[in-house]
């Protein structure tokens, strides 16, 4: 691609991930928040629950003052805790909504634009009473931020079998949730991960096309699926070209060549995507973070559209 990577996309760092000493809501979140900030490489910026008050007025004047878009993930917030939002026990159902209630007030106060988090955990054989109990809880959610705000709110697909086992999941429930939901709710859209593609065993056509109507915000990384034995295994989102891992250039040039395909990328507005990248043990963040840019670099200089 000759054009500028700058007229269809909004790039942005997932900041607690990237810096996942500040993932609890704690830490030196103003000290990474600033150096995400200061980089212009960066369009967007992505956080979750930040404890002190203080702290969270401060980063919202910050994101304010740097002419940045900022979007809010509560996914650590709900795995932390265990939380399960399509919990067929009414009553934790209903606890773990008002908990994401409450940090949809957080990701507005500080300015988001959007607001993320993923389905629960299920059992095969009550997979439907899950199903039905998801769809509550987003109607739930989508009505909640349709009368606080004009937040976006995303559902994220995860896998469904080997690390987070989320109901949401592969793309024939996915798409079937979309459908439903989406008509009655305007703020309401899929984000989707190229992270999660190895795990869901889904190439990028067959994930994206189904769902191309739905997606309002897209993620790029790295997972490492073929062998339970493998070093970071899983939902750990390691480097680009981390040993034996699924995603490098190759990868991401085709996911970016999809995302063009079914419109999501357009000369028309800019869209999101974020890195979801993470330190792997004692790797340096800032390293990491260098690595994600010259992945998505060699990409770009690689995509024919």
């Amino acid at each position: 691609m000759k054009e500028s990577i700058k007229k269809y996309v909004k790039v942005g760092l997932i900041n607690f991930m990237a810096y996942p000493s500040t993932m609890q809501g704690e830490g030196p979140i103003l000290e990474t928040v600033k150096k995400t900030l200061m980089d212009d490489y960066f369009d967007c910026i992505e956080l979750t629950h930040i404890k002190d008050s203080e702290v969270r007025k401060q980063v919202k004047r910050m994101i304010e003052v740097s002419k940045i878009s900022a979007a809010y993930g509560a996914q650590p917030n709900l795995l932390s805790t265990g939380r399960n939002i399509n919990d067929i026990n009414e009553e934790r159902r209903k606890e773990a909504v008002e908990f994401l209630k409450s940090r949809i007030d957080e990701a507005i106060e500080i300015g988001a634009e959007g607001f993320a988090f993923l389905s629960g955990k299920y059992e095969e054989k009550t997979k439907e009473e899950a199903y039905q109990a998801l769809v509550k809880s987003i109607n739930e959610l989508c009505e909640y931020a349709r009368n606080k705000s004009s937040i976006k709110v995303a559902l994220e697909v995860f896998d469904f079998d080997v690390d987070k086992k989320s109901l949401i999941g592969p793309v024939a429930i996915t798409k079937r949730l979309a459908e439903e939901v989406c008509p009655n709710n305007s703020n309401f859209g899929l984000m989707v991960d190229l992270s999660h593609l190895p795990l869901l065993r889904e190439t990028a056509r067959e994930s994206l096309y189904p769902i191309k109507d739905y997606i309002i915000h897209a993620h790029i990384g790295n997972a490492v699926s073929k062998f339970p034995s493998l070093e970071a295994y899983g939902d750990t989102h390691p480097r680009f070209g981390f040993p034996n891992s699924d995603n490098d250039v190759e990868e991401l040039t085709e996911f970016l060549k999809v995302l063009f395909e079914i419109g999501y990328l357009n000369d028309k507005k800019r869209k999101i995507i974020s890195f979801e990248v993470k330190p792997w043990k004692d790797e340096d963040p800032d390293l990491v973070i260098a690595n994600a840019k010259r992945t998505l670099n060699l990409a770009w200089a690689n995509l024919k559209v």
